[in-house]
């Protein structure tokens, strides 16, 4: 499976499974029910789908802009931490208000959600791959653009 729906496929899965998670570890860290916890969860992944597509859209117009090419170890840090950083900007209040905890609730909250998708991503990523097999650009053949 390639292209466009590889990605509607992967996105689909990963955030079916991302809500499931999320809730649980709400209801587990909030003290939240779980029909109070999945509006979060659901809110939470409708707003980091939409951040992802926003962050990505204008870290690419200013990597184009960039006289030096490519993505280096600090680039990438660079792009992870401005990405999860406007996504705990986002979230914690969000999850403050919703949840009726304290901002610092929220904020140790999203902590351990953020450390559980890093975890979350690298697994979900390579089963998706052994599943379904490597996108286009992993598979050699011609260079793509990192």
């Amino acid at each position: 499976m390639q292209g466009l729906k590889r990605k509607i496929v992967y996105v689909s899965l990963f955030e079916l499974f991302a809500v499931a998670l999320t809730t649980t570890t709400l209801m587990l860290l909030a003290g939240s029910s779980g029909a109070h916890a999945s509006v979060a969860a659901v809110a939470s992944s409708t707003v980091a789908v939409i951040w992802n597509f926003i962050f990505n859209s204008m870290f690419e117009a200013w990597e184009a802009r960039q006289t030096k090419k490519g993505r280096s170890v600090a680039r990438r840090i660079a792009h992870a931490i401005g990405f999860e950083g406007g996504l705990v900007a986002f979230l914690v209040p969000l999850f403050a208000w919703w949840l009726e905890i304290s901002l610092w609730q929220a904020f140790i909250v999203d902590l351990w959600i953020v450390v559980f998708f890093l975890v979350y991503t690298f697994l979900f990523s390579l089963a998706f791959d052994r599943i379904f097999g490597l996108p286009a650009s992993a598979q050699g053949g011609q260079p793509q653009a990192a």
